[in-house]
């Protein structure tokens, strides 16, 4: 599945009717999740009961019917995803909590499917004929859809952000393979130092984004609190502040996806590290710092450029990597201020090198069956860990 996205451009009333189609989509999203929690035990409600209801919802109020019947399938379906992923962590005995489904407040998009909407016949423009009134919106964007024929597009999805509307297609492509230029390995440990230190001892620098433009966010933050409510600068103010987020955003997707793209282009295995980076957010000291280098973005830019240039890409569980001598296999103990790997046998290299040399030779030394899953199944075979630890991950 290939997602192009264009920027839409329209006047003020269609952005109100995108706005509202949104809200509309929220509304049956959280209707449908309230269905589920007040049905009686004895009633089964799953993805086609939840479907029915959608139309029940069209019958009982008017603003629902005026949007598209598929998009309102699209909204149940989004409540049932919620659901299923709770029970899929029941039964898998997940720790901790199960992600009981939530009533959403900040819903940001609308998606169709294969109806409710048309493509002019120059594929630069798109008309929604629903009875929401977003009319036509003429699409802005460098991505050829003109390439790909009108009945690969499965799903049409209006977003909202920061800075405008934007269109989104899903077409059902396969992604295209394309050749390596070289075939290395290469084992990568990830750090707040370095953005990561790779087996060959080159270090990629840590971008930090989020605290480069953190004076500038705070300061747009502030002035949100000086506009007095409900009025119109204090509205502006809060969109200069999203903008800011955003683009903080966008510089961490680019990054990581340069540098992911690069990695798998170059390396026929890459090997990285299994970090459990949720618990990891938990020290509230280092949670900035681990959220603003975006390691589990990476790691799913990773895998998904292994398809792409069928390079093997494999988690390797991080336990002792640091500790143990690359060289010699001796266990040296250090704490987290020495950045230096000094061993008996005469290996001294940098902390962050030895333990992605180390990461690499337990790649190496894997079975058949131990490359990573970069297509999306659920569970992947991670080098180091029990079946069981596999599986809770």
């Amino acid at each position: 599945m290939l997602v192009l996205e264009y920027k839409v451009k329209g006047k003020q009333q269609q952005y109100r009717a995108i706005d509202e189609a949104i809200r509309t989509t929220q509304f049956i999203r959280n209707k449908a999740i309230r269905h589920w929690m007040d049905a009686p035990k004895e009633q089964k409600v799953d993805k086609i009961a939840l479907n029915n209801y959608s139309t029940a919802l069209r019958k009982e109020f008017g603003f629902v019917k005026n949007l598209n019947s598929m998009a309102c399938q699209a909204a149940t379906e989004r409540a049932w995803l919620s659901i299923a992923r709770f029970y899929d962590n029941c039964k898998a005995k997940k720790p901790g909590k199960k992600g009981f489904p939530r009533f959403q407040k900040d819903n940001r998009s609308v998606e169709y499917k294969t109806s409710g909407w048309s493509l002019h016949p120059t594929k630069r423009r798109i008309a929604f004929t629903d009875k929401k009134g977003i009319g036509e919106l003429k699409l802005l964007g460098k991505w050829d859809i003109h390439t790909y024929p009108v009945k690969l597009i499965k799903r049409v999805r209006l977003v909202r952000r920061a800075d405008g509307y934007y269109c989104q297609f899903a077409v059902d492509v396969e992604v295209k393979t394309e050749r390596r230029i070289g075939n290395d390995e290469i084992g990568l440990d990830v750090g707040l130092e370095y953005f990561y230190s790779d087996s060959n001892g080159h270090h990629q620098e840590n971008p930090r984004f989020l605290r480069k433009a953190e004076k500038a966010i705070k300061h747009a933050q502030r002035q949100i609190y000086k506009k007095e409510k409900g009025k119109n600068q204090r509205r502006k103010a809060r969109h200069r502040y999203a903008r800011k987020h955003l683009r903080v955003n966008r510089q961490r997707n680019e990054h990581a996806k340069r540098i992911a793209r690069n990695l798998c282009k170059s390396n026929d295995l890459v090997a990285y590290e299994n970090l459990n980076v949720k618990g990891m957010v938990k020290n509230h000291c280092l949670a900035k710092c681990i959220n603003d280098v975006a390691w589990t973005l990476f790691r799913r830019w990773l895998e998904y450029f292994a398809v792409k240039f069928n390079t093997t890409v494999v988690a390797v569980n991080p336990r002792m990597t640091s500790q143990k001598c690359s060289d010699c296999g001796t266990i040296v103990k250090k704490s987290l201020s020495t950045r230096t790997h000094r061993c008996s046998c005469g290996c001294e290299l940098q902390r962050d090198v030895n333990a992605a040399i180390n990461i690499l030779n337990l790649a190496r030394a894997r079975d058949g069956q131990s490359r990573s899953n970069a297509t999306g199944v659920g569970t992947a075979t991670l080098i180091g860990e029990t079946l069981l630890e596999q599986v809770a991950t």
